[in-house]
């Protein structure tokens, strides 16, 4: 596998895959794996769903690509879906959750600007968080690994501490434009934040005329066990969110929802996709939406949810040298290794047949297809709990974090 060619920005192993199917992949010898990271929290349905496949095939012969100069098919309708099933009065398509977060930020300082505030640009994130590799979302997410070497830090970004309420409303002030917040921080280690603090945020902002961003790119979907992760809480609402991954279902897709007190600031010229809610991706999103809302399908994510933290919890008590605690909410879940690196742990699950992921603070991460079947958790559990035996008998490295 000759990567001469290519920038050299991922280090993927010496595994090539040549086809998939629901929650397994199959390499090019014809070995199978159990994918329980799902293209990093996307394949909702798993590998070539028929409905998915259908769609996109039936799209495909009709048209590919208009940009939005004119009306696309299916993107009003799928954009009304979407605010009936949540807060949101407007939808904003794109290809990906960077472009989704950078619709927020912009949507949220042109909110202050029209209200007469144009010194409202401070968003304010928190530490750990994750919100995409364009040059906004870095800067919002604060990361010094993927600031460094690309020039100055842009004005108007601050980190919180992740739930800390006293600190972030030390850092409010008149010129505070909006809060940015995952309500599961995904890469940041699978922390969930409270729903209390949630609801906190929400009153915090009401009463100081701030905007609440959530980004929901990763634990959106249906992946928590809700449409949205927000909505484990009637008082938890925000004005923006932004999403994608799993909405597309492994079709670039993605959106900016608002409320239209906000959106309808953003008139012709202040904001454009030349991609974003495409013909072929409006299929596909309109497939995946038929699925999640489609009679017991999140119930059913709710129940493998319980499972599999459950046969997590029963993990750490048999490892309690290896594994320190249980993350995660929904089937976006994982462990924390108490000691080792968590890259030592996925290389030694993919050996054994078995995708997963790592995240920081030394996290394991898990984010299979929303339709994992009972068997198919019960044997990844199986391949995890002989990983964390075998590490047992080697010398274990300190502990660390990685990306």
């Amino acid at each position: 596998m000759n990567r001469d060619s290519l920038f050299p920005t991922y280090a993927p192993p010496a595994l090539q895959f040549s086809h998939g199917k629901g929650s397994w992949l199959t390499d090019t010898s014809g070995r199978q794996y159990l994918d329980f990271i799902a293209g990093i929290s996307v394949n909702t349905l798993g590998h070539a769903h028929p409905a998915l496949v259908e769609a996109l095939h039936t799209q495909a012969q009709k048209i590919w690509h208009l940009s939005n100069m004119f009306d696309v098919p299916g993107q009003a309708e799928l954009a009304r879906r979407y605010c009936e099933l949540t807060f949101a009065d407007r939808v904003f398509f794109t290809s990906s959750g960077a472009e989704s977060i950078e619709c927020a930020l912009k949507s949220a300082r042109k909110f202050h600007a029209a209200q007469g505030h144009p010194e409202r640009i401070d968003i304010i994130g928190f530490q750990g968080a994750f919100h995409g590799r364009t040059y906004a979302s870095v800067n919002a997410a604060g990361n010094p690994s993927y600031i460094e070497g690309f020039g100055p830090r842009l004005p108007g970004y601050k980190q919180a501490p992740f739930g800390d309420l006293d600190a972030l409303h030390a850092m409010t002030d008149e010129q505070t434009a909006a809060i940015l917040i995952e309500p599961v921080q995904g890469e940041g280690g699978l922390r969930p934040a409270s729903l209390a603090y949630l609801e906190a945020l929400r009153a915090l902002c009401d009463a100081q005329g701030i905007l609440l961003i959530y980004d929901e790119v990763q634990c959106g979907a249906g992946r928590t066990g809700q449409l949205f992760a927000y909505q484990w809480s009637e008082r938890a609402a925000p004005d923006l969110m932004a999403t994608a991954k799993g909405v597309g279902g492994g079709f670039p897709l993605g959106m900016c929802l608002a409320t239209d007190e906000v959106a309808l600031h953003m008139v012709p010229g202040t904001h454009g996709t030349t991609y974003g809610g495409n013909p072929l991706a409006v299929a596909v999103g309109t497939a995946v939406l038929n699925h999640l809302t489609a009679q017991g399908f999140l119930e059913d994510v709710r129940e493998r949810s319980a499972q599999l933290h459950g046969e997590l919890s029963r993990l750490k008590t048999k490892h309690p040298d290896l594994v320190a605690e249980v993350r995660g909410k929904g089937l976006l879940a994982g462990f924390k290794l108490g000691s080792g690196l968590n890259t030592a742990l996925r290389d030694c699950l993919r050996e054994s047949g078995l995708l997963a992921g790592v995240a920081g603070d030394n996290t394991v991460r898990l984010a299979p297809p929303l339709n994992v079947s009972a068997a198919e958790i019960a044997q990844a559990i199986e391949i995890i709990d002989g990983a964390l035996e075998s590490l047992k008998q080697v010398p274990m490295v300190a502990a660390g974090t990685s990306h």
